[in-house]
């Protein structure tokens, strides 16, 4: 009955409007996606602070959204997601790949897979390292990880438990998991009990983002929705920022696309994602000057590195058939109309079954067969340089619409690419999507990688723990049997685990000149601007990126509002 009230109560927006109910506010926060809404819930926390969240997209109101397993069959929904697609990709076979972006209140939170990721330790000390962001080291985030999520494994020296953010361990019953963790054991690869403890390397059953009732904790779930009970935090939906206003060398507030003008006394902060703050802050004037020139828009401040640097997790999927003693454990039955209603009925019964798992439980971070550590590459750290995401079903897009059939599925990403691309303006309106190319496989290294990753994966299926459930390759057609096979394969088949970032990345020395926010997120030469997302990573995280994003923005709360740092902590990991 909770499930169902939930869902009822979203189908009516909550304290949401249009347009603006005056035209000045102390802070503007420009996107309600992950970073968003946690900080519209930090900074209302304060009572004398008036906050404005100004999202594009809409109220979060379609109940599949809310069903964890229910959010594949709209995820392309095009009133849910903006549907971006990149240039042509020279080094992917010239294709456009798929560019999914949430269109609703928390974001790409309300639409992904709900895998609760943090990446390796080694990424952010790599952070204070070689980008001189000492405040980012692993010791100084871990408190914010912590701060924002409760894991119904318990709070430890890793984990939180008195955080808004919901975070469940896998645990469908499905004996292909348990084949899973079995085949990491017998290939060598390892196991882990939890990625984002101890062990951060390993197969493993995965976290995800799920609430206790069975529903997805989204970022609007955890962190916007109880804020909406303030009277000092307003939420704007379907409106879309044209600009941050800029006088002298400060932000004074933004400007709608209808001409409607926002004053903030405090600060204006871009949570807009990789995608759309680089743009707005060239649609500001700020970023190359030789791109703003072409759009005719002043320059307020050089910044070169806006829009560069732009990186994402590129990978393949591989996948059998059923073998047919077996077939029965596979989740294909979710396709036809019986099983739909008979999981969606347990769901909203017992807030369990299939509907309440976002089917991607088992997964891992591991090495490729070559290792994945190069002294001499600037993005290398000695960690895992491939990540597993599984699920015991055949799944595959047809346009909007899924298809399941009886078998299992390995999602291959490279974790830390060398390849990037950028963002850059096609036109000077905001309602335009910028061009954006990430330069797929453009380094020869990532080709190697991905490679790699297939070999490796199959290694891990060809253990005695899938005789059983092992029938013939469904994905690729048929077996590949040479590098030069497996190359085509990847060139001509290889999407996104959605996860673009770097566009206005962090960077600490004044004469890193491609930096575009200091350690603080501050937008260099611009006061009263910050920008706090996953744009700001000067390098991309060994895993997904949901939960480092909203570690940022609880970080960034912090450095908002002057308050003391939570101290840091370092317990000891099975590497040290």
């Amino acid at each position: 009955m909770s499930r169902l009230l939930r869902i009822a109560r979203r189908m009516v927006p909550r304290g949401t409007k249009f347009r603006p109910s005056r035209d000045h506010y102390d802070y503007i926060i420009v996107g309600a996606g992950s970073a968003g809404c946690v900080l519209a819930n930090e900074l209302s926390a304060n009572k004398s602070c008036r906050v404005l969240l100004v999202e594009a997209g809409g109220w979060d109101w379609k109940p599949l959204i809310h069903i964890p397993a229910g959010v594949y069959s709209v995820f392309k929904d095009p009133s849910l997601n903006w549907n971006m697609e990149s240039e042509p990709e020279a080094d992917a076979a010239g294709r456009r790949i798929e560019l999914p972006r949430g269109k609703v209140v928390g974001g790409s939170s309300a639409i992904n897979a709900c895998v609760y990721m943090r990446g390796h330790p080694r990424d952010y000390d790599m952070w204070a390292e070689r980008y001189a962001l000492p405040s980012w080291r692993f010791d100084n985030c871990l408190p914010y990880f912590k701060r924002c999520e409760t894991f119904d494994g318990g709070g430890d020296d890793f984990r939180g438990d008195a955080g808004r953010l919901m975070v469940s361990h896998g645990n469908m019953l499905n004996p292909m998991f348990d084949a899973l963790l079995e085949a990491g054991k017998q290939s060598g690869q390892g196991v882990s009990d939890d990625l984002n403890g101890y062990k951060p390397e390993g197969v493993a059953r995965l976290d995800r983002t799920t609430s206790p009732d069975g529903g997805r904790c989204s970022a609007a779930d955890a962190h916007l929705i109880p804020a909406l009970e303030r009277s000092n935090l307003e939420l704007v939906t379907q409106a879309n920022v044209q600009q941050v206003v800029i006088h002298g060398n400060r932000a004074t507030g933004i400007t709608l696309d209808d001409s409607t003008h926002i004053h903030a006394a405090n600060e204006v902060i871009l949570c807009a994602g990789a995608i759309k703050s680089p743009q707005l802050l060239m649609l500001s004037g700020i970023g190359p000057r030789e791109q703003l020139s072409d759009y005719s828009i002043p320059c307020q401040q050089h910044l070169p590195g806006v829009g560069q640097n732009l990186m994402d997790h590129a990978c393949i999927n591989i996948a059998f058939h059923a073998a047919e003693r077996t077939r029965r454990h596979s989740l294909a039955h979710l396709s036809n109309p019986l099983g739909k209603a008979k999981a969606g009925l347990q769901w909203l019964m017992n807030g369990n079954g299939p509907a309440s798992s976002n089917i991607w439980e088992g997964g891992g971070l591991v090495y490729g067969q070559h290792g994945g550590f190069d002294p001499h590459a600037d993005e290398s750290i000695a960690a895992p340089n491939l990540q597993y995401h599984f699920c015991p079903v055949y799944a595959s897009y047809s346009g909007r619409d899924i298809d399941l059939f009886p078998g299992f599925q390995m999602q291959i990403d490279q974790l830390r690419p060398h390849s990037r691309g950028q963002v850059q303006l096609r036109s000077s309106h905001s309602a335009v999507h910028p061009a954006v190319r990430f330069n797929y496989l453009s380094d020869a290294h990532d080709m190697a990688e991905l490679v790699d990753g297939y070999k490796t994966a199959l290694d891990l299926f060809a253990q005695p723990a899938f005789d059983a459930f092992r029938g013939t390759i469904a994905l690729p057609s048929h077996r590949l049997r040479t590098d030069a096979e497996i190359e085509q394969f990847v060139r001509t088949t290889s999407g996104t685990d959605y996860h673009p970032c770097g566009t206005c990345r962090m960077g600490g020395n004044e004469s890193d000149d491609k930096a575009v926010v200091d350690e603080e997120l501050r937008v260099r030469g611009i006061s009263g601007l910050r920008v706090v997302d996953a744009s700001v990573m000067p390098s991309i995280v060994s895993g997904n990126l949901n939960a480092p994003t909203q570690m940022i923005a609880m970080k960034a709360a912090d450095l908002i509002l002057g308050r003391q740092p939570l101290a840091s902590e370092r317990p000891s990991f099975h590497f040290d």
